[in-house]
């Protein structure tokens, strides 16, 4: 039997007919689709900006049905979750991200990231170091480093807080030598609660002078180290430390001049501390230097004549109220409203202040307890800032 040629030249137009239609209706479909993609992407991004939450999420969700592959509306709407404190949405929204195998190198790192500030924000630190871990080695790594080093603070996990700290600096993210002294004050500190026994004590000691090395100008370490030694009546040893302390960093003589004056009483050597604070507060007067100048030299007569001289220098209601108080006289002639007045306002003059955010305290603190930071506490009382 012979082919029929005729056959084949009729099928050919309608074969080419049928292509061009099924491609017509394949444009059409993805241009309704592309259509709409943009279209709930920009009714999102419109909300967005008009802070109207709710509703951009109801279209990002409807450009990601449209267009599951888009990996910038799943952070989008990963990012506005987190932001509305959704924490489970916004983790269910990156770890899907994370489980697509197209997803390049890059923006998987960056869903690893956004998947762990999820958890930390959430409180979840566990899963937030579990997740800040696998970022290493990409380029979030310092910024997981910095989370992690924030983690093991709050934690108080200070041999963690010291190994972050220590690949920082090797890194070339800052100098965390401060940091460093201040992890080892916090673990001699915790071995000498209480009543420590001599093997704890001679520990803390040892953590104490490891972090007088790692930062040379720090006060901290000086002063923990001269309450240990006080703590253990070593009052020379004590007075001593707190000596070499002052010419390391005599900006924190208001921290060191109450310990001073006593380690100098137990000792004998008030001589040498007057000369000492004398000079400090020459180059760098202080209410807190002042008062122990006082007391190491408690004559009325001194005493009156060192606050009225520094009242001429630094107007001060602190040093008025100490020098009435120097006053028997005039003290006897005021009436008591007025004393408990005085001594009432100038409370709130007498804290600390954090330079960082503002919190106020009656007592110095090495890290805020307000937001967290190192050395945000100035030396000096808010009267004198």
């Amino acid at each position: 039997m012979e082919f029929d040629l005729s056959w084949l030249l009729l099928s050919l137009p309608v074969a080419f007919a049928l292509g061009w239609l099924a491609s017509r209706l394949d444009f059409r479909q993805l241009r309704i689709e592309n259509r709409q993609a943009p279209k709930s992407y920009f009714k999102g991004l419109n909300f967005l900006l008009n802070e109207q939450q709710d509703q951009a999420i109801d279209a990002f969700i409807e450009a990601v049905q449209i267009d599951p592959d888009t990996s910038e509306l799943h952070f989008a709407l990963g990012n506005l979750f987190r932001r509305r404190g959704e924490y489970e949405r916004a983790v269910r929204v990156h770890e899907h991200l994370l489980s697509r195998g197209d997803l390049s190198k890059a923006d998987q790192g960056r869903a690893q990231h956004a998947l762990a500030l999820d958890f930390l924000k959430a409180g979840l630190l566990d899963r937030a170091e579990e997740a800040l871990r696998k970022l290493e080695g990409t380029a979030f790594e310092t910024r997981s480093r910095l989370a992690l080093l924030s983690i093991y603070e709050r934690s108080r996990d200070w041999l963690q807080a010291s190994a972050i700290a220590g690949k920082l600096q090797a890194a070339d993210q800052g100098n965390f030598s401060a940091r460093q002294a201040h992890y080892l004050c916090e673990q001699a500190l915790a071995l000498i609660v209480g009543t420590p026994s001599a093997s704890d004590a001679s520990q803390a000691r040892q953590l104490l002078e490891q972090a007088m090395a790692t930062a040379p100008d720090a006060a901290r370490p000086r002063l923990a180290l001269a309450a240990l030694m006080r703590q253990q009546n070593d009052h020379h040893g004590a007075f001593k430390t707190l000596l070499a302390l002052a010419d390391a960093a005599p900006a924190a003589m208001g921290l060191v001049a109450a310990p001073l004056l006593d380690a100098a009483q137990a000792t004998q050597q008030q001589a040498q501390a007057l000369k000492v604070l004398q000079n400090t507060y020459a180059h760098l007067p202080s209410l807190d230097v002042l008062d122990a100048l006082v007391a190491l030299d408690p004559q009325p007569d001194k005493a009156h004549a060192a606050y009225l001289k520094h009242l001429a220098h630094e107007p001060s209601l602190v040093a008025a109220v100490a020098w009435i108080n120097h006053e028997p006289a005039l003290r006897a002639q005021l009436q008591a409203p007025v004393v408990r007045a005085l001594e009432s306002a100038l409370k709130p003059l007498r804290r600390y202040r954090c330079a960082a955010c503002g919190f106020e305290a009656n007592q110095h603190f090495w890290q805020c307890p307000g937001c967290q930071a190192w050395d945000s506490y100035p030396p000096r009382r808010i009267e004198e800032l």
